[in-house]
């Protein structure tokens, strides 16, 4: 048997998003071809990254940027993977029936087979943000997938911020975390709280990292987006990057540019981490029966 490889390029695709899915698509591929062409045998592409980020406004018409899984963007990817022999996480607006639409996530190997797929779990509902006028909450649950690559998880944006997603995705045997994401500051809002937002955002998901010693990955656009006539739209603010089991930021896009990430990781850090802070031992799993309540508080 084939030992599998302790050390591993992965690549992460910050771009910007314009109204034309068509150009967007083209783009990505270009950009995967980019990292593939550095070494990189994993690729995570941004969340929603086929159309600018319309949940900015509720509107019917905009449930058509939806297609199914297996759809045309899978079918183009999956011919890519196989082509440049590496394993693609691709976000889809996902139509699963009439009126019944998700946020997705494809996980695609090496051999162009789709090995997986995750539907967003938790789905937010913000100024900007109106997810859940458009997206049914994931019914698949939290998982991970074995892929040429490795075992990686994915979860999707606003699911960062949940440390619940973060370990049940750990104890599939996750040794990678990708957030595909889509965030950003609104503008009139950055100059007073903006690095505190970003901070905090960085911050949890280091945390996830720590308390799983397990790789995590954010991969966010880039880019103003006025997708609501009359508004300031959203500043998306990049900053897509790798932390280690150990919190570590090992590689880190800027804020207001398109780049190409490519990192190699040591896959035998987290057994290095976990044996130094074994979080995964001493875990009291039988006293975690509250976790499931939504308040044990005051009534």
């Amino acid at each position: 048997m084939t030992q599998a490889p302790t050390r591993l390029k992965i690549g992460l695709v910050q771009m910007s998003c314009s109204p034309q899915p068509a150009r967007n698509l083209k783009r990505a591929i270009a950009m995967i071809e980019d990292a593939a062409k550095k070494g990189a045998k994993l690729v995570c592409l941004p969340e929603l990254f086929r159309s600018q980020y319309f949940c900015q406004r509720e509107d019917a018409s905009l449930f058509d940027l939806a297609e199914t899984i297996p759809g045309p963007t899978t079918d183009t990817l999956t011919k890519l993977a196989k082509k440049l022999k590496i394993v693609l996480i691709a976000p889809v607006f996902e139509k699963r029936a009439a009126g019944l639409y998700h946020n997705s996530a494809v996980i695609i190997d090496a051999d162009g087979s789709i090995c997986g797929q995750y539907r967003k779990m938790h789905i937010p509902d913000d100024p900007g943000y109106y997810e859940k006028y458009y997206f049914t909450p994931g019914d698949l649950g939290f998982q991970a997938f074995d892929t040429a690559t490795g075992r990686v998880g994915v979860l999707i944006c606003w699911d960062q911020w949940f440390p619940e997603a973060a370990r049940l995705t750990a104890i599939q045997g996750a040794e990678i975390i990708f957030y595909p994401t889509a965030i950003g500051w609104h503008p009139r809002e950055k100059s007073q709280a903006g690095e505190q937002q970003r901070d905090a955002w960085r911050t949890v998901q280091r945390g996830h990292a720590i308390a799983n010693g397990t790789f995590v990955v954010a991969v966010n656009r880039t880019g103003l987006e006025v997708f609501n006539p009359g508004t300031d739209g959203l500043e998306f603010w990049g900053t897509s990057f790798i932390a280690d089991p150990f919190g570590v930021v090992l590689a880190e896009a800027g804020t207001d540019r398109e780049e190409v990430i490519v990192q190699e990781l040591d896959l035998n850090r987290s057994e290095q981490v976990r044996r130094g802070w074994p979080f995964l031992r001493d875990r009291r799993i039988d006293a975690y029966g509250e976790i499931t309540s939504r308040f044990s508080g005051s009534k």
